[in-house]
């Protein structure tokens, strides 16, 4: 049986509570904020939310499937990483939006989502001269097809 978590959120807008629905692993976020942007230009999203994660875990945050078909917004920065720390009443969660086109985006949309992920253990970086594993030929190795 899979462990249950409990993820507290503190809401800072009206937007919908957040669920986790049984046919993904991902819980989406809503924009907390009605949002107009222009072709090209960057804006944080405020997300509406705070939330203390467990113990252990952190938050990976990235775009819906739709979000830029929809919207035409990038992620700047990919994929968002909230660590367990970020858990205080203003450490308000967002989505950095690059518009590729004009957009107007309602409060309540759902742009992005999240899952949690357990936090890397604690590791020891050691330089050494030669690594010990096979060369596989460098980037793009595996070909095109």
């Amino acid at each position: 049986m899979q462990e249950k978590f409990v993820i507290q959120v503190r809401y800072h807008a009206p937007i919908p509570p957040l669920e986790k629905l049984p046919q993904g692993d991902w819980i989406d976020l809503r924009a907390a904020e009605t949002v107009d942007l222009k072709a090209g230009e960057y804006r944080l999203i405020s997300l509406g939310v705070s939330m203390k994660l467990p113990k252990g875990y952190e938050a990976h945050v990235a775009p819906r499937s739709s979000t830029f078909k929809r919207w035409g917004i990038l992620m700047t920065n990919s994929v968002g990483v909230i660590d367990e720390s970020y858990c205080g009443d203003n450490d308000l969660w967002y989505f950095s939006a690059l518009a590729m086109r004009d957009t107007h985006i309602d409060l309540g949309d759902r742009i992005c989502q999240f899952r949690l992920m357990k936090k890397m253990p604690d590791a020891t970086l050691e330089t050494v001269e030669i690594l010990s594993g096979p060369d596989r030929g460098g980037i793009g190795s595996t070909g095109d097809k």
